[in-house]
């Protein structure tokens, strides 16, 4: 007959190993479902960001060509958005 300290040997070797059966599925959970996931992730991201840039260059682009044909009336639109804003801002 086993002695209870035979009994709670077992049970903390038993427990042991669960431990790292679970540390290994966590480990290959990881390794196949996280890291390929935060991965898409990343390149959605990075995808996203240089569509915005690009936008945004082709915008600026846009308006220095507009101004370029009506300099006379983007200086007084600048003006007055000044103006606006001065007057706004007391």
């Amino acid at each position: 007959m086993a002695s209870m300290s035979d009994r709670a040997s077992d049970a903390g070797a038993s427990a042991q190993e669960q431990i790292r059966e679970l540390r290994a599925q966590v480990d290959s959970l990881m390794r196949e479902r996280v890291a390929p996931a935060m991965s898409g992730v990343a390149g959605r991201a990075q995808e996203a960001a240089r569509q915005a840039r690009d936008m945004a260059q082709d915008q600026t682009e846009a308006l220095s060509s507009r101004v370029r044909e009506m300099p006379i009336a983007s200086v007084l639109i600048a003006a007055a958005a000044g103006y606006l804003i001065g007057r706004l801002s007391r």
